[in-house]
């Protein structure tokens, strides 16, 4: 939840400094970190998902659920519980996983402790000191204070879970995220949660395939293979998979085929979001004054969907808004053109423009907008909107008064009221009322 320090927490335990990069302070993808920790004389390998704070990303958020086995929930000592955090409990535990809540930020002057468990009470996590079954470790993620407390729970927990994979057999497991690379074509962050998952296995996902040409492992090292819970960055598919689709390897070709073929008369019954973007998103009625059409491109799939559903939840019925398409990779200058033909504005998410898009853009008028934080793009959109359909005027009532006379003055009339109620002031509006 927004700034609650979960990416500070995860910079303590991986000892690195992701949180000073991130645009606004909000984690904007799924990341997945490996980290060993030493537990009892053995080292153990803890998997770790960092999953959006915004709220747009609550789609992606629900399915990062799905894929853990432990959810640990950051509340910030001196924030307590907000909405965002409610509707991360309601996932997790909908999603049946146990769940480790982490209170943060306890060296600030204003946490209160107990006024954090309390409120959590509310949703049926009661603290083990408190007689319940949710444990509770006060920590400080800027300090490191009761860090390792935590990630002994967090083993302790699972080994009361008893959570096991195996090793052999075919690899199974879910797409984190995916986004197009210059040089490899559509890449994927996968997480292996059975199996082995090696260079050249043939794999699908969803409507998508791939012969694995290569992999990368969270730390950024190339790897051969991959065993169950690890992250991996993989190349050598077909087109890019959603983020959350589950996949399967295979034996050879033949049988992936097959899978691909059922998964595409699948889509066709049931389209996703992504399919119906061309289908254009129109939230008007017939009176549209005007439209604003908008092409988007992203650095990675989960944010075109993000930004797509944060889109559709803007109400207003006077202007019409089109998503034309949207879609990960840079801008080019195919979507430049298209944009000028369409009359479009170009939304670019955390990625780049591609050589000579820009000179395009300026030649053809056609404005870019680049953002990295998804606040100010939905602002932007207000702004568009409110460009076209002018203020909207609040009216605050003041007074009522009748028409006593009036006399012509000029080019124009005067009229003599008597006040009947409320008062009159200089620079009011009067609206004039006739047999009711």
């Amino acid at each position: 939840h927004v700034d609650h320090g979960k990416t500070t927490l995860l910079d303590k335990i991986r000892k690195t400094q992701t949180a000073q990069k991130e645009a606004g302070g909000i984690t904007q993808k799924i990341g997945a970190y490996e980290v060993e920790i030493q537990y009892k004389d053995q080292f153990k390998k803890l998997t770790f998902l960092d999953t959006p704070g915004h709220e747009a990303f609550s789609g992606m958020r629900s399915r990062g659920v799905q894929v853990t086995d432990i959810a640990i929930l950051v509340v910030a000592a001196d924030d307590g519980v907000k909405p965002q955090t409610v509707e991360a409990i309601r996932y997790i535990q909908s999603a049946n996983v146990p769940i480790i809540v982490a209170i943060n930020k306890i060296d600030k002057e204003n946490a209160d402790i107990e006024n954090i468990k309390q409120q959590l009470t509310q949703y049926n996590l009661i603290p083990e000191n408190w007689g319940g079954d949710t444990p509770m470790v006060p920590i400080s993620a800027m300090k490191g204070t009761n860090v390792d407390n935590l990630l002994e729970m967090i083993v302790l927990v699972s080994e009361i879970q008893d959570l096991k994979a195996n090793p052999n057999g075919t690899a199974q497991g879910t797409i984190l995220e995916a986004h197009l690379d210059r040089a490899k074509g559509a890449v994927a962050t996968l997480i292996v949660q059975n199996g082995t998952l090696r260079i050249g296995d043939i794999l699908t996902a969803g409507t998508s395939m791939a012969k694995i040409r290569g992999m990368v492992n969270s730390f950024g090292d190339k790897v051969t293979e991959c065993l169950p819970s690890s992250p991996v960055l993989i190349w050598g598919l077909s087109k890019l998979p959603l983020s959350g689709e589950h996949f399967e390897t295979f034996e050879d070709e033949k049988q992936a085929k097959i899978a691909l073929q059922k998964a595409q008369e699948a889509s066709k019954e049931n389209p996703t979001i992504i399919n119906t973007i061309s289908e254009s998103y129109s939230l008007s009625n017939s009176s549209s004054k005007g439209g604003i059409n908008l092409i988007v491109k992203t650095d990675i799939q989960g944010s075109a969907e993000a930004i797509i559903n944060s889109i559709n939840k803007i109400h207003q019925e006077k202007v019409q808004i089109k998503v034309l398409y949207a879609f990960p990779g840079e801008v080019t200058e195919t979507d430049i053109d298209f944009a000028d033909t369409s009359g479009a504005t170009v939304l670019a998410f955390n990625t780049s423009l591609a050589t000579g898009a820009r000179k395009a853009a300026r030649h053809l008028n056609v404005t870019v907008k680049e953002y990295d934080v998804i606040y100010d793009l939905l602002d932007d959109i207000e702004r568009m909107i409110d460009a076209i359909t002018g203020p909207e005027y609040d009216q605050k009532r003041l007074g009522e008064a009748i028409v006593q006379g009036v006399f012509p003055l000029a080019k124009s009339f005067v009229a003599g009221l008597k006040e009947i109620e409320g008062k009159i002031t200089k620079d009011a509006y009067i609206e004039v009322i006739r047999n009711e």
